[in-house]
């Protein structure tokens, strides 16, 4: 298959590039950005060889198929905790009653995979128990931040009529917020219970857990009358792989090694916007 060769990285020397399309045997080098370059022609046979270059020049790599366009997808379906943004909301929102220490622990255990989510969340929400809902807004106001280049990548996908359907395990509180400022067009997310203005240590409906997740993407992917391979889907833990394993090409962003070693293409060293190199020339 004729494959370009994606390369991305904060700076990228001139030197690097040389070598790497040399090693794939790339037969010519574009700039897409200072930050992103095009390798064309390159041969996929020498990933591993191009793996170790890059890892250790701390630079994000992927072999797309070079007829690959940005207008082949329809939809890209993104995690928010630690992917749209860079904190994990139920961690902070701990830190306002001062159970941190013990949320974060169950939350690092159930992104690795060792506990199943759905147990893990009900498990941390529990700890949450009698905060003051004022909290939530705090965590929003003080804390929450999006990933770098977010914005950018969410600019792009709307220049191109590209949907955006922002899925968590995260809660409503966030994911409708988000969805009002970046102009997201889907949400899905779980509801936490509050009584007299505390929260009560509850969730209301159905879990969002890994399947729901999943669920969620196709039915948004079927209501756009979209097939698998035109959705794009961006994760980083464990409980998005079903999710990922649904879309027609997965991005690990910043993510787990599990994660990693599932998706499409990596993304360790740089910010959201370079999910759109990947998606293939616009």
């Amino acid at each position: 298959m004729n494959s370009n060769l994606i390369i991305q990285a904060l700076s990228i020397d001139t030197q690097s590039l040389k070598q790497l399309a040399k090693l794939s045997g790339a037969h010519e080098i574009q700039a897409i950005s200072q930050q992103a370059f095009r390798l064309v022609g390159a041969n996929s046979d020498s990933r591993d060889a191009v793996a170790a270059l890059c890892q250790a020049a701390a630079f994000d790599y992927g072999f797309i198929p070079a007829a690959r366009r940005l207008s082949d997808f329809g939809l890209v379906v993104m995690d928010m905790d630690s992917t749209l943004i860079t904190i994990e909301c139920i961690d902070e929102i701990a830190d306002m009653i001062g159970v941190k220490p013990q949320v974060a622990q169950i939350t690092a255990a159930a992104m690795r995979g060792e506990i199943d989510f759905a147990e893990s969340l009900t498990r941390r929400v529990s700890l949450l128990a009698g905060l003051d809902e004022s909290a939530l807004q705090r965590v929003y106001d003080e804390r929450l931040r999006l990933s770098p280049g977010a914005e950018k990548m969410l600019g792009i996908l709307k220049q191109h009529n590209i949907k955006t359907l922002l899925v968590s395990g995260g809660f409503t509180f966030f994911t409708e917020r988000l969805q009002a400022r970046l102009g997201l067009d889907y949400t899905a997310s779980n509801t936490l219970e509050v009584v007299g203005g505390k929260l009560s240590g509850r969730m209301l409906g159905q879990i969002v857990d890994a399947q729901g997740k999943a669920d969620h993407l196709n039915h948004v992917r079927t209501g756009l009358e979209l097939r698998r391979e035109q959705v794009v889907a961006v994760g980083d833990g464990a409980n998005d792989l079903k999710m990922m394993g649904e879309a027609g090409l997965s991005i690990a962003y910043h993510a787990k090694p599990v994660v990693q070693a599932q998706a499409s293409h990596a993304l360790n060293f740089t910010g959201l916007d370079a999910v759109i190199p990947l998606l293939g020339i616009q």
